[in-house]
């Protein structure tokens, strides 16, 4: 099934993800094969991790790849399957040892999208968007050739990947916030912007810039990310949710549900954020992380 082009903004997977677990975990002829038509944006990704009974609880994944000579057999479900329905590549975890415990057995394949046993459906977002989708996938065929990390490893690239998607994906989301918390100032009456809580939000906002630029230093010397990318993700969801929570304060009109086009970027915007706090593993995940492997406060298990 080929699937239409999008603008290279879709490729943020794969960018931000997709290429840095290539580069950390492929062979050099993976890296030669996936690397380029990522950069220019001429094969999107999306990321095959979540499904309906498998989300903040990865290890509990349920998708089959079974082996058939020098190919897998893949069979499950995905859900909350970014451009999806624009993608040629997919980050694929899959179940390849039924008998493993719970962490092990799994392997990450990259899945190429553009056959008949990869069905995707769209789903409806408050927003009034498609960008999620669901996958439905029957007998879909990998070549070996398309394991990163080798087999049965994956779950240690999950949870090196799971840090990028959690600092590398998000840099862009200060640069929007910080914008659009300056649209705000100058579109807002000065008397409907409380000075105390614009104060709280900015400072929220820097505090989350100032973290992620920090990240990305580490990165710059060829450090690796762990589990302190988990603050940069609670950082997002507090400021994203904070920013636009003032703007309903100070201009609910705009925001109001209902047929007036001139606040729908601002409310579509408002309902967005309250994925944030989902997305790339919720706040509750994210702050279990925080305490068991930075604070040393309980066990994992």
């Amino acid at each position: 099934m080929v699937r239409a082009r999008t603008p290279s903004v879709a490729n943020v997977l794969a960018l931000a993800m997709g290429g840095p677990t290539v580069i950390a975990h492929g062979t050099e002829e993976q890296r030669r094969r996936f690397l380029p038509p990522i950069l220019s944006a001429d094969e999107i990704w999306c990321q095959g991790f979540s499904e309906p009974g498998a989300g903040s609880d990865l290890a509990a994944l349920k998708t089959r790849a079974v082996r058939d000579g020098e190919e897998w057999v893949v069979t499950g479900q995905k859900v909350w399957t970014t451009f999806a329905h624009h993608a040629k590549w997919c980050m694929l975890v899959a179940r390849t040892d039924p008998d493993a415990p719970k962490h092990k057995g799994l392997t990450y394949f990259l899945m190429d999208m553009e056959q008949d046993g990869v069905q995707v459906r769209p789903l409806r977002q408050i927003t009034g968007e498609s960008e999620f989708n669901e996958l439905f996938i029957e007998d879909a065929r990998i070549p070996d050739d398309n394991i990163i990390g080798g087999e049965g490893d994956g779950w240690a690239v999950a949870m090196d990947l799971l840090p990028f998607e959690r600092s590398t994906s998000l840099w862009h989301r200060a640069a929007f916030l910080h914008r659009r918390l300056q649209d705000l100032v100058a579109q807002a009456p000065s008397s409907a912007l409380d000075p105390t809580r614009l104060g709280e939000v900015t400072q929220l906002l820097y505090a989350f810039r100032a973290r992620s630029r920090a990240t990305q230093h580490r990165m710059a010397r060829g450090e690796r990310l762990g589990p302190e990318t988990s603050i940069d993700k609670v950082l997002l969801a507090t400021t994203e949710q904070a920013v636009f929570e003032l703007v309903g304060e100070a201009l609910p009109a705009e925001v109001a549900v209902g047929d007036d086009p001139t606040g729908e970027r601002w409310r579509t915007e408002l309902l967005y954020s309250r994925a944030a706090s989902i997305y790339g593993g919720s706040a509750e995940i994210q702050r279990n992380i925080i305490a068991r492997r930075l604070l040393d406060l309980g066990s994992e298990s």
